[in-house]
């Protein structure tokens, strides 16, 4: 119906906002399946809060002190009951743990790039190289990419997520990142994309991403790694 209404334009949330609950936008088929997989888990948890909740009111209100002087024997041990709650936790955990895994293999596996960006991460910068292209000088292309200071920032532009140079990737590619730290331990993240990846020293991490609509996508390092983290 949106469709078909051609003066109404999303707005995409790509960015965190104040007293925000939800999840950013998102704009790869990781983050989908991120969302996919919370919004299975919290409906069991939303099962297993109101069962527990009137399990707990109605042994509370039926066997009160008030209400039973005396308990009778048989409603303190049951076979059945036993089994029921040791047995049920261990089906719904199963359940959990199948999409889970699955997810994680998906986000793991890093299906036939066509390009690859190499993320350096230095106390308090990050360093990017195209390796798949050159400059006429015949070297990758790299740059390395500062936060504007709280001072430097115009309007519109968002405390501790912009940036002097922005990295610039194409729609509907599989891009490869390849992740490394320069000093102490950083965490590449983008939250838009589904992206969080650790950059430590003297190892390389790699994991993909495939964007799938055109956007500004801000992400930080999201490990303490000293006074200018971010």
């Amino acid at each position: 119906m949106l469709k078909s209404l051609n003066f109404i334009t999303p707005v995409w949330n790509d960015a965190p906002e104040p007293w925000q609950w939800a999840f950013q936008d998102g704009a790869s088929p990781s983050f989908e399946g991120i969302v996919e997989l919370h919004d299975q888990i919290m409906f069991y948890l939303v099962v297993i809060l109101f069962g527990v909740s009137w399990m707990l009111s109605s042994v509370i209100f039926n066997f009160g002190s008030n209400r039973n002087k005396i308990v009778y024997k048989y409603h303190n041990h049951g076979t059945l009951i036993e089994l029921i709650w040791t047995i049920t936790p261990a089906f719904v955990l199963v359940a959990i743990a199948f999409p889970s895994f699955k997810l994680l293999y998906l986000m793991d596996e890093v299906i036939d790039p066509a390009m690859t960006i190499k993320a350096l991460g230095h106390q308090w910068y990050w360093s990017y190289e195209y390796s798949d292209f050159v400059n006429e000088d015949g070297e990758s292309i790299e740059f390395d990419s500062y936060l504007v200071p709280t001072e430097d920032l115009e309007e519109g532009q968002l405390r501790l997520l912009e940036v002097d140079n922005r990295v610039v990737v194409p729609v509907g590619t599989h891009i490869r990142f390849i992740v490394t730290g320069a000093d102490v331990i950083h965490s590449f993240a983008v939250p838009s994309l589904g992206l969080k990846i650790d950059a430590i020293p003297g190892r390389l991490n790699q994991t993909s991403v495939l964007v799938e609509r055109e956007g500004v996508y801000y992400g930080q390092c999201s490990e303490i790694c000293g006074v200018h983290h971010g």
